[in-house]
């Protein structure tokens, strides 16, 4: 193992889930503003757009509100964007130069059965930095937020 690969592995968090719904569809509910405000985020919270221009460049400003009515503001720059395949964006406070700032890809991989196996990694500045996000809850709010989308695709798609 390279010296590099073993910082990256020790910056990163990997969620995965699969969900009984096709790729395109899937996809679909990161590029679509409406979408995203239904169901993106940890249980109890609510997504509020504030700018959303989901192109390579483009920005998705939106506010977190957390049970207790806590804001938090988010910026994701996207900086890749594949259709049907893969999202590559930085996530961060809505702020200019973020130091803490992450970098996120999503791919999608539909499987032969129609179910598309959706991965997501998060390349945080540093090893600590990642550490932080684990020990403010990272992992259990990405899953949550994945739960979330599932709730949202069952009611999106028909299974015929």
């Amino acid at each position: 193992m390279t010296d590099a690969y073993a910082d990256q592995i020790q910056r990163e968090i990997v969620l995965t889930r699969v969900y009984d719904a096709p790729k395109k569809l899937v996809f679909s509910t990161f590029t679509e503003q409406g979408a995203l405000d239904q169901w993106f985020g940890p249980n109890g919270f609510t997504s509020t757009t504030e700018e959303f221009n989901f192109k390579v460049g483009g920005l998705w400003r939106f506010k977190f509100t957390a049970p207790d009515g806590t804001i938090y503001g988010n910026r994701i720059e996207y900086k890749e964007i594949s259709p049907y395949d893969r999202l590559a964006f930085h996530h961060g406070e809505d702020k200019d130069a973020d130091p803490n700032r992450f970098y996120v890809t999503i791919t999608f991989d539909e499987q032969q059965n129609k179910k598309t196996v959706l991965t997501l990694r998060q390349l945080h500045p540093s090893k600590e930095r990642r550490d932080v996000g684990i020990g403010f809850g990272a992992v259990e709010f990405g899953f949550q937020t994945l739960e979330k989308l599932a709730r949202f695709l069952g009611k999106e798609h028909n299974h015929g």
